[in-house]
């Protein structure tokens, strides 16, 4: 079993704050694996998903009663009748008890989820494998670009079209089926393919419905579900108020570099494509540091762009720029983007950078690093 350091410390730390923690995340991204690597004498683990568990939780407090581990794991709970008021109960009956619950989606995703444990929870998302753990999978960043960051894609050989098939498939039947009902897969995978292949990229509702020759409501209800099982990221505009900012026009990010690039059959990758993944990975990595809060980007109706930024404080914006080769910078946008917010840093990321360094370009200083930088960063 491969050990994730970085989200067992999130785990730990969570707890501290709340006695609940929803682990969110993708199927197949490592939620069982990371409940099970908290060890059989520490917690007890209930696969929900088995139908012997129905009857096993019926009456909760009973089982909290004489549950004799400190840690408790309800593996896929939503598939229980009603997982909400178990963890409720154990919330308020039994204080010093941990609970681990894991879903595919948020938790006020399912209608079984009349109370969203206000105060007694916090959230986990768990992405696809973040580059600095690419030396516990054996894998280098190349891989990790092109077969994604899910682990079984990861640990494999090679690329497998079959496992993304089988992915997308189980993906509809399992998850966006179950919560939301939809019937038709053909339909929401044909949308599901087309974000993937527009994915780093403006998103446009009319146009994407005139493209598939679907309504706007069920696109605008498809992207939805996609945004709440995780598969989807919607970066929205980050503006303040200036008269020439965009304030409406997302960006769209699919959740694995693995799927985007098998979508669009980059095989090999080029230069250009390993610098839009890149992106993808930032957004997985912001995620990973600050699950509760939404990544942004900037850009103003001139053109200018800036890759992503982060809102720090009063006044305070961190603005980030994401390039495969440093060469690659221009620092137009960014020179722009200070008119409008002064305050804040520059990050310059890159594979490539080695050790954290400064420099300024066209008069704007910048810090140059990997994406190693968001863990050592403020919330």
């Amino acid at each position: 079993m491969i050990t994730r350091p970085f989200w067992q410390e999130r785990l730990e730390q969570a707890w501290r704050e709340a006695p609940i923690v929803w682990l969110a995340g993708v199927r197949r991204s490592g939620k069982t694996t990371l409940a099970q690597s908290l060890g059989e004498k520490r917690s007890l683990y209930v696969n929900c998903d088995l139908p012997a568990t129905e009857d096993m939780v019926r009456d909760p407090v009973l089982f909290f009663r004489h549950c004799d581990r400190p840690v408790v794991v309800f593996d896929e709970i939503h598939q229980l009748r009603d997982p909400s008021r178990l963890l409720k109960i154990a919330a308020d009956e039994f204080p010093k008890l941990r609970v681990l619950a894991t879903g595919s989606s948020t938790l006020a995703a399912s209608k079984k989820f009349r109370d969203t444990l206000t105060g007694r929870k916090r959230l986990l998302h768990l992405v696809p494998a973040l580059t600095g753990e690419l030396t516990a999978f054996g894998a280098s960043l190349e891989k990790r670009l092109y077969q994604g960051g899910l682990p079984p894609a990861l640990l494999a050989a090679s690329k497998e079209p079959s496992f993304y098939r089988e992915w997308l498939d189980s993906f509809f039947a399992r998850d966006i089926q179950r919560l939301f009902a939809f019937r038709d897969i053909n339909r929401f995978n044909a949308l599901f393919e087309y974000v993937l292949k527009q994915s780093g990229g403006q998103l446009e509702i009319t146009k994407t419905a005139s493209a598939l020759g679907i309504s706007r409501p069920t696109v605008e209800s498809h992207l939805q579900a996609l945004e709440i099982t995780q598969a989807l990221t919607l970066v929205r505009p980050f503006h303040g108020g200036g008269q020439g900012e965009i304030v409406r026009q997302p960006k769209a990010y699919a959740f694995d570099t693995g799927f985007v690039s098998f979508a669009r059959g980059w095989d090999p990758l080029r230069p250009a494509d390993k610098g839009l993944l890149w992106e993808h990975l930032f957004v997985e990595a912001f995620q990973a540091q600050w699950p509760d809060v939404p990544v942004r980007y900037w850009r103003d109706k001139a053109g200018n762009e800036v890759d992503f930024v982060r809102p720090r404080g009063r006044d305070t914006v961190d603005a980030y720029e994401c390039k495969w080769s440093a060469d690659a910078m221009d620092a137009t946008a960014l020179k722009v983007f200070r008119e409008y917010y002064p305050k804040g840093n520059n990050y310059l990321l890159t594979p490539a950078a080695g050790r954290t360094y400064r420099k300024q370009l066209q008069g704007v200083n910048l810090i140059v690093g990997g994406l190693e930088l968001l863990e050592k960063q403020d919330v």
